[in-house]
């Protein structure tokens, strides 16, 4: 359950291919991709002019704020997703409870922001490119990227809105667990790293002495019963 809230390991080793395997950070990572994409269309091919002009206009309808729009939203988004992905690596070690719960509103509420910026910038791009006039552009330069920035900028919507659900998940898990007790620690962590972390969770039982009228067989190396299949 805790691993959807970072691989980190408090206290021992970043595992990075267990935090890369996460839905969360592949969806960031989607996401941050998406936003390179939409950046990199408008800013290369997003201007264009008519074969007897000199300056360039915006490849959608020659509205500049729709151009603008998509290069800022590019820009910022890219820089969302890079400064969560740091939190994200940095969320275990976090030991403030009330700052753990601000991290995940915090990535509830932006992730919810940015689906509804890229639905508006998703309507906004078609509006102009649809609007836009064959004469403006007769070689037709840029419009493969342009319908490149529109198409990604739908799926933004996706993937920015699952990124609010999973952090809706995280901070409900978070309610009714460890996770915003005070004296939380990252399950993954290993137990050799950090034997006074390990031994606030029940399932390690390793200085436990067992009952006298026990079988020993009443437990496994991991404080578990054994049972067969």
């Amino acid at each position: 359950m805790d691993q959807a809230y970072g691989a980190g390991k408090a206290g021992g080793a970043f595992d990075p291919l267990a935090f890369f395997q996460q839905p969360q950070t592949i969806l960031r990572l989607v996401c941050w991709i998406f936003s390179i994409v939409i950046l990199g269309c408008i800013a290369n091919e997003g201007y264009v002019n008519r074969p007897d002009e000199v300056e360039e206009y915006c490849i959608f309808n020659r509205n500049q704020n729709a151009c603008n729009y998509g290069v800022a939203m590019g820009s910022l988004a890219f820089l969302s997703c890079a400064a969560f992905l740091a939190l994200d690596v940095y969320f275990p070690q976090i030991s403030g409870v009330k700052d753990r719960k601000k991290a995940v509103l915090a990535d509830i509420g932006l992730s919810a922001f940015w689906s509804f910026i890229w639905f508006v910038g998703f309507c906004f791009l078609t509006n102009q490119w649809q609007v836009a006039k064959p004469e403006d552009n007769p070689l037709k330069e840029g419009a493969d990227a342009a319908r490149a920035a529109i198409t990604f900028s739908f799926f933004s919507i996706f993937t920015w809105a699952g990124l609010a659900f999973l952090g809706f998940q995280r901070y409900k898990l978070g309610a009714s667990s460890s996770l915003f007790s005070q004296d939380y620690a990252d399950p993954n962590q290993d137990p050799s790293a950090a034997p006074a972390a390990a031994s606030e969770y029940t399932g390690y039982t390793g200085d436990t002495e067992i009952p006298a009228n026990m079988d020993s067989s009443y437990y496994d190396s991991a404080g578990y019963q054994n049972q067969d299949y």
